[in-house]
């Protein structure tokens, strides 16, 4: 399972794709179980050039019965700053909160490897 991530030009907020469009939260984000798929969006999303930089695929992992991104380093950026558990995204709780508190997984996902190895 895959997710579409990058960082929004006008203010470095994280968001994520659904359905041809960025939303904030990962809770709301497009989940890809096929690869084709997945690509296309990312094909998609790299052609919105002026709404935000890099758009790379994220690898996800279940996690209290739901989708978690699999690298720590995604877990922050989907939950926002770690200073402080009232501060960011993870501030608003819930269910799809605690799935990303929770995950574990490695420290890479194969999407970032790829971008950083361009």
């Amino acid at each position: 399972m895959k997710a579409l991530t990058g960082n929004r030009l006008t203010d470095g907020e994280v968001v994520f794709w659904k359905a041809g469009a960025w939303v904030e939260r990962f809770a709301d984000a497009d989940l890809f179980d096929d690869a084709a798929a997945a690509e296309a969006a990312e094909a998609d999303a790299k052609a919105q050039r002026t709404v935000v930089v890099d758009p790379y695929l994220i690898d996800l992992v279940e996690s209290s019965g739901l989708w978690a991104p699999l690298s720590f380093r995604e877990r922050v950026r989907a939950l926002g700053p770690t200073n402080h558990p009232h501060h960011g995204k993870q501030a608003e709780g819930g269910s799809a909160i605690e799935a990303l508190q929770n995950a574990a997984g490695a420290a890479r996902s194969s999407g970032r490897v790829k971008l950083i190895k361009r």
